[in-house]
């Protein structure tokens, strides 16, 4: 029988982000040092056979209908190929219809996009905060906005629809892209989502008071664009999303610091390193690769699963005074 992870306020968790890896072949700004961050060990690290097994218990025996691969750089996994096509399989098998998806930096998936998409994965969402090559490289401190293109060329071409752009807007740097980075999106027929900068960078040195918020956003789209909100409901979905008039596009906001979307969130996350987070800004964890490797049947891990959600906080607490960053960066914990 089929269980639910649910905490103590109602939600069910049914949105798993699985991250492959903490490595990732960018350092963004707003991410990590120029120097980047130790990497976990190997023997650390989750096998593929154990990413599959966790997360076999979720849809199976847990409920989960969305899994999401995160890193990290989720192409940097070897074995990502063979990991979406099992879970493809499991899905299949058990008749569960799981929505299969990938964030990246799109480097790399010119090789990879076809592959992917034979092997089961439905949607990309690709990480792109500039159109200006010297933005590009001030932002990410690599000359690679040429890779990440021909990344999203693939992706259309290996037929990912729809596919999403994230883009993160830093104050002085890209924040007057916003409209034409929208433009573009049209242009190309993917759908833009800008994401509030959030206090998880290695670096600990994020401030709220020069983070480009929600209505800043707004307010540049609103410059050249006339904006109208979407009649769909918004349900669990992070973004806030408003129809462009004259075009068939929506571009969304996600608003996690000022308008905390928590009341409705849906997710869970595991690391690459087999630890559940219950909340991207938690700060205690559940330990999965422990009791697996020692030997502990699916039932109870299953049932650990259950009680790490059990304990999740009502919200994450960023307007609190008393809130103190995660020790994990965005880039260990997997988006």
């Amino acid at each position: 029988m089929v269980q639910r992870l649910i905490d103590g306020y109602g939600r069910v968790a049914t949105d798993l982000r699985v991250s492959l890896t903490d490595r990732c072949n960018l350092r963004c700004t707003y991410c990590m040092p120029a120097e980047g961050v130790p990497w976990l060990p190997g023997k650390d690290t989750l096998t593929d056979d154990e990413i599959v097994r966790l997360v076999t218990i979720a849809i199976r025996d847990l409920g989960v209908r969305e899994v999401r691969f995160t890193g990290g750089e989720p192409l940097l996994r070897p074995g990502l190929r063979d990991i979406v096509g099992r879970l493809r399989a499991v899905s299949e098998a058990i008749g569960a219809g799981v929505d299969l998806s990938l964030t990246t930096n799109g480097i790399g998936l010119a090789g990879k996009a076809d592959d992917l998409r034979a092997a089961g994965l439905d949607r990309v969402n690709i990480s792109l905060d500039s159109l200006d090559a010297e933005t590009f490289h001030k932002l990410t401190r690599r000359d690679r906005l040429a890779d990440v293109l021909d990344g999203l060329r693939a992706a259309r071409a290996a037929g990912f629809a729809p596919i999403k752009l994230n883009a993160v807007l830093m104050r002085g740097i890209n924040d007057h892209e916003a409209p034409q980075l929208l433009r573009w999106a049209i242009e190309h027929d993917y759908q833009l989502r800008f994401i509030e900068q959030m206090p998880l960078d290695a670096q600990h040195s994020w401030d709220r008071s020069t983070m480009v918020t929600a209505e800043e956003t707004f307010a540049l789209l609103r410059a050249e664009f006339d904006l109208t909100p979407a009649e769909e409901p918004r349900g669990s979905s992070p973004a806030e999303l408003f129809h462009v008039t004259g075009t068939d596009t929506t571009v969304g906001v996600i608003a996690s610091v000022t308008h905390p979307f928590c009341g409705a969130c849906d997710r869970v996350r595991l690391t690459a390193d087999g630890q559940i987070r219950n909340c991207l800004f938690a700060r205690t964890e559940s330990d999965l690769r422990t009791p697996m490797r020692a030997g502990t049947d699916d039932a109870a891990l299953a049932a650990r699963w259950q009680q790490a959600m059990a304990t999740k906080a009502a919200g994450h607490g960023i307007d609190d005074p008393a809130f103190v960053q995660p020790t994990r960066a965005m880039s260990a914990i997997g988006g």
